[in-house]
């Protein structure tokens, strides 16, 4: 189902492309929308990527992330997307983000939607205020 939320075939990963499909087998999807320009974004995004570790290696396959990059040149997103141990919407991949944006009613950035895997429902719209509530990830999957 988690392949459903978002309308592209492939996404960025660290070693190549990965198959949307590949989400289907988490429990938990986060979607981050982010840019390398905002001064917030560039303090959450190691702060996520901390927790995100702990609890991908404290629950294996069941946590994922996909950034989702509101950056204004490629070269913008790479150098960000460097920082990040999660998957990416390619870049190029306008539409889809704009898609994203308005069905999660994204106002601003950082935004970390967390979605279920299973059925495509949003469990926590503010994943921003879980993760900084729970740094740890001691209370994965964050259920509201």
């Amino acid at each position: 189902m988690a392949s459903g939320v978002i309308s592209c075939k492939t996404l960025k990963g660290k070693d190549g492309d990965v198959d949307t499909a590949t989400l289907n087998d988490c429990d938990i999807v986060g979607i981050y929308f982010s840019a390398h320009w905002c001064p917030p974004c560039r303090g959450f995004t190691p702060a996520l990527a901390d927790c995100y570790n702990k609890v991908v290696n404290a629950n294996p396959g069941k946590f994922q992330i996909v950034f989702v990059s509101s950056d204004r040149d490629q070269d913008s997103f790479e150098e960000y997307y460097k920082e990040m141990p999660w998957l990416a919407l390619p870049f190029a991949e306008r539409e889809v983000k704009e898609e994203l944006a308005n069905k999660y009613s994204v106002r601003g950035i950082p935004t970390l939607i967390l979605i279920n895997a299973k059925t495509g429902e949003t469990t926590r719209a503010d994943g921003r205020a879980a993760i900084a509530g729970d740094p740890e990830g001691a209370q994965f999957p964050w259920s509201s």
